[in-house]
């Protein structure tokens, strides 16, 4: 077969022996929401068969539990009874008509589990738990590997292409494996050999049970990033017995969810973690995977040409774009919808029970409610304002076939696009705009920058008017407030005015956040640069230490002192992410940024900040001000073009100005382009 001249070594088959797979492109495992959901089997063949149109050569599916225990709450997914084999046959018959492979991950919990019921090696309470997990009896520990086994066995009568047996993150398994967790004398604990015989018994008899021809996966953990973890020597033993228990390839798994690492959240440098699987290539024969932050096909064909890896994960990248590999495929790269690994709108969600979807395609687990059709009414649409929402919105709607004019009053696309990717860590919201504007530039879009839309102007035979007009500032009432020191954001950001050395910024939501990064960083961050972001956050790239941690970190000094203070007594950044915030928090800590909660603002003079905390009116001479206090929807021609009868949609910041949203905005952008 001819080699791809795109992408030569991602695209190149992958001979398993008994199968081949197509490329070299695992779509890791993600949880949906959908295998919970009342009609949720069909979204999720709709979901997957998507992606398998898209060309991934295998999929793993989120983690399904081998019994009622180690589900991950009460109500999670389980493969246990043959009448649950049907369900699944609509996700695996659905992948096989378009040519894709697909594998069922099997994951129990362990102490992970959020219930009552949840079980251990020993009883060890994890810190993201409040339940304190049941010791496993020796029968216990044998009962849960048939367990493993009958889930093997099921997901093969359902059609799958094989099993990942999820043995990293944390889980059982990986709470087997590790002394942190496993405090047992028995032959299950003590020893390092007692400790990994749990994944090896399952592995081994999972092959005994489902014969030769059939993926067996095993997600092994090759960097705990946490105290107390395996040893390097301990996970090339581990790789390798494995290995020899039948697995079919090793996937790379990295980091407990309990590590205060960050793994794959977007100021993770892209592919920060290869080098720990091109490691252990020399040690095992089996294809290995690797995986975390990467979301280009440039990435991907870079690791696998160094030979770092035989196969290459990613997950959330086939949120954003489930044709990701048929585009790199036709050398379509910058057609692909890049993961910019915001968390948003998938993990943020299934952590608090909602579906996942992706900030950058909101179609994304939504394929059988969100679908475009020709639009039957064709209008001239007048779209205001080209940020998130509008360009959203334009672009939807110019495929339906609408006429659409786009205005925007600056000479640029992208709206606060523009301030989030000069934020250190969040540079890959360049990559976003610039899929954006290459996707307006190939559209029917009539563009107009350097333009602010009018009466007039939106008054002259446009049918309907969309106002995506984005947002202002929100200046508080402070006596002072337009002295000299005082900044808002914009300036900072967007305009680039002089901040002196001690600086206080006044809002602590999400851009207080990124204003403190902004002003705690000098020239380009260590995103951009491999070494010095794991020297930063302790990672031990040389593997000497237990976990891979170093015994300090390495932190590059802030070029200013910086307090940020909230009215508010409740935690700093409580309205952040749910899987990032903490993230935030540490990297400004790392910086020695000084929080202060429930701070009264009386008033800025020559003297700097008057401010009450405690009870006490404290005067801060700070060099300047930055207010990061909210913002104000911009919604000026709304009346007018009301009173003109021309019918008006509010979108994006226009519609609501909370936090900057935009996973909010391009949903909001592409829900009314498709209804409209």
């Amino acid at each position: 077969m001819d080699q791809n001249p795109h992408y030569p070594n991602l695209l190149k088959p992958l001979d398993l022996g008994f199968t081949q797979l197509k490329n070299r492109v695992l779509m890791g495992s993600m949880h949906t929401g959908l295998e919970e959901e009342k009609g949720g089997y069909d979204k999720m063949a709709a979901y997957f068969a998507e992606r398998a149109k898209g060309g991934v050569a295998l999929m793993v599916t989120g983690g399904i539990s081998p019994n009622f225990r180690g589900r991950l709450a009460p109500n999670s997914s389980q493969l246990s009874n043959r009448w649950q084999v049907k369900k699944h046959q609509i996700i695996t018959d659905a992948v096989h008509k378009e040519g894709g492979k697909i594998a069922l991950q099997i994951l129990h919990g362990g102490r992970y589990s959020y219930h009552p019921l949840n079980c251990g090696p020993s009883a060890v309470k994890a810190p993201i738990t409040p339940f304190t997990p049941k010791a496993l009896s020796k029968r216990g520990i044998k009962t849960t590997i048939k367990h493993y086994i009958r889930c093997a066995k099921l997901a093969q009568k359902a059609n799958y292409d094989g099993v990942e047996v999820m043995g990293s993150e944390g889980y059982l398994i990986n709470q087997f494996i590790c002394a942190r967790t496993n405090h047992r004398t028995d032959e299950w604990g003590g020893e390092y050999e007692n400790r990994i015989r749990f994944p090896i018994e399952i592995v081994k008899q999972m092959r005994e049970a489902v014969g030769e021809n059939f993926i067996i996966i095993y997600r092994l953990s090759m960097l705990d990033l946490v105290e107390n973890g395996s040893t390097w020597e301990e996970v090339v033993q581990l790789a390798k017995s494995i290995e020899q228990a039948g697995a079919t390839i090793i996937n790379t798994g990295i980091g407990w969810h309990e590590a205060r690492i960050p793994t794959i959240t977007t100021s993770v440098p892209r592919a920060a973690y290869t080098w720990v699987t091109q490691k252990l290539k020399e040690h095992v024969s089996v294809p290995l995977i690797t995986t975390n932050r990467i979301n280009v096909p440039e990435v991907a064909e870079d690791i696998l040409s160094r030979g770092d890896a035989d196969m290459v994960s990613m997950a959330r990248p086939f949120l954003a774009d489930p044709h990701f590999v048929a585009k790199a495929a036709e050398g379509r790269s910058k057609d692909i919808n890049i993961c910019i690994g915001c968390n948003q709108a998938c993990l943020d969600h299934v952590f608090k029970q909602q579906r996942a979807t992706c900030l950058v395609n909101p179609r994304a687990c939504y394929e059988t409610e969100l679908v475009a059709s020709p639009a039957t009414e064709v209008k001239n649409l007048a779209v205001v304002g080209a940020g998130p929402a509008g360009m959203a919105f334009a672009l939807e709607a110019s495929q339906r076939g609408h006429k659409v004019t786009l205005f925007e009053q600056s000479q640029e696309l992208g709206g606060q696009f523009n301030i989030a990717k000069q934020i250190p860590g969040k540079e890959e919201f360049e990559g976003m705009l610039q899929y954006y504007i290459h996707q307006l530039e190939q559209s029917s879009v009539d563009i107009k920058l350097n333009t602010k839309a009018d009466i007039e102007s939106l008054s002259n035979g446009f049918d309907e008017v969309i106002l995506a007009s984005g947002v202002t500032p929100r200046i508080p009432k402070i006596d002072g407030i337009d002295h000299e020191k005082v900044l808002t954001y914009i300036d900072v950001i967007k305009h680039h005015k002089p901040v002196g050395k001690k600086v206080a910024v006044i809002g602590a939501g999400g851009i207080g956040f990124d204003v403190c990064e902004y002003l705690t960083h000098e020239g380009e961050s260590n995103t951009l640069h491999r070494d010095n972001w794991l020297k930063e956050w302790g990672v031990d790239k040389e593997y000497k230490h237990r976990g891979g941690l170093l015994l300090k970190t390495e932190v590059d000094p802030s070029p200013r002192n910086v307090t940020m203070y909230q009215r508010k007594e409740t935690k700093m950044g409580k309205g952040l992410g749910k899987t990032t915030g903490w993230i935030h928090r540490a990297t400004l800590k790392h910086k020695k940024v000084k929080m202060v909660t429930g701070a009264q603002y009386e008033r800025i003079d020559d003297f700097g900040l008057h401010v009450t905390v405690d009870g006490e009116t404290q005067v801060k001479d700070y060099d300047n001000i930055i207010l990061c206090t909210g913002q104000l929807s911009l919604r000026e021609l709304q009346s007018d073009l009301e009173q003109k009868n021309i019918k008006v949609h509010l979108i994006g910041g226009a519609d609501v100005a909370a936090e900057l949203d935009a996973k909010r905005a391009i949903r909001q952008g592409t829900e009314l382009a498709l209804a409209i």
